[in-house]
């Protein structure tokens, strides 16, 4: 297994520090470097300070395409990062949200399994050099980036549920999941399989690669509540959502349904985030993350990574500034993982 790095806006970082970690990532071993797209610094940018920096591999998991880019903007994008990096670059794509209006804000109807299918096909036909015509939700015709020769640029795909993950393994370069626990990662490499043999491609084409969100700190109640608002702002549903939707469902199929149900009720009733995490059961968190101090880190990670092909180590602090984030690397260093 393949262990990365996962640095994001959340952290607060300007450039130059996120350029840092970076740096003292590839120097403690990790192999690789990502980052999710939307934010500022803007995600391409950072891939490509942090390529310039070492010889490690950088990527984006995710681009959310539909809402911020065409395909062929995307490709562009994607093909130059890749030529300042010699092909040590990996674009991850996904959805960006669900539901109908979130694909209607989009200009796009909701069949998102459609929609990425789409944009699979343009965008892998465009960086390998092909002029493109393709019609469907997503189309294009005569488009080509102009330019031969470009080092190659695998495209992954954020999957979430079923359909999204045989997709995936259908017509991508691997899996990008998200909060999965070890036994939704098991079943994850059944469906990429699936979709595998639907196009008659051996399913180790589609690796499975994940994030996996750690917060390391002396103070592991303040700890606790960093990685617990995040694990929340993904599991609870917003208003009018349906519960069985998106992170929501997925989270209900891990056995948090009820738990969330109260924890939503209270939140309609006015009572904020912070009271919310703190009485949020450990068990919820644990699942798919890792808060506390930096003595359990490497052995909680082994045991979230289970079947994975790539994990990234999702630097989430209780504190601002870049000492924390170096300190959760130390912790969570390559070596320190295998050992455990």
């Amino acid at each position: 297994m393949r262990i990365g790095a996962g640095l994001d806006a959340r952290l607060g970082l300007k450039f130059d520090e996120l350029r840092e970690a970076g740096r003292e990532a590839a120097r403690l071993g990790f192999e690789s470097l990502w980052t999710p797209a939307g934010g500022v610094p803007d995600a391409f940018h950072v891939c490509a300070a942090w390529l310039s920096d070492s010889p490690v591999r950088a990527g984006i998991s995710v681009v959310p395409a539909p809402r911020l880019w065409t395909p062929v903007a995307l490709a562009i994008q994607a093909a130059t990062v890749g030529q300042i990096s010699d092909g040590r670059f990996t674009l991850g794509i996904g959805t960006g949200g669900y539901g109908q209006g979130f694909w209607r804000s989009a200009g796009l109807p909701d069949r998102p399994i459609a929609v990425m299918r789409d944009y699979l096909t343009i965008l892998r036909g465009l960086l390998a050099g092909d002029t493109v015509t393709h019609d469907g939700l997503v189309s294009v015709h005569g488009a080509a980036l102009g330019v031969t020769g470009l080092p190659p640029v695998p495209v992954q795909l954020g999957a979430l549920g079923p359909q999204m993950v045989r997709l995936a393994g259908e017509c991508s370069d691997g899996a990008l999941l998200n909060w999965a626990t070890p036994e939704r990662i098991a079943e994850s490499r059944r469906l990429v399989a699936e979709g595998a043999a639907r196009a008659g491609r051996d399913p180790g084409e589609c690796p499975l690669v994940m994030y996996i969100r750690v917060c390391v700190d002396a103070d592991v109640a303040a700890a606790r509540r960093a990685l617990g608002r995040q694990v929340l702002g993904y599991a609870m549903a917003k208003p009018g959502t349906p519960l069985t939707s998106g992170y929501r469902g997925m989270f209900a199929q891990m056995g948090f349904g009820e738990v969330l149900l109260d924890l939503e009720r209270r939140q309609a009733a006015g009572e904020k985030l912070d009271a919310l995490v703190d009485d949020a059961p450990d068990d919820l968190f644990s699942a798919v993350g890792y808060f506390g101090q930096a003595a359990g880190a490497a052995r909680a990670f082994a045991r979230l990574s289970a079947g994975l092909d790539e994990a990234m180590v999702r630097v989430v602090t209780a504190r601002p500034g870049l000492e924390p984030v170096i300190m959760t690397l130390e912790a969570l260093n390559p070596a320190s993982i295998r050992q455990a």
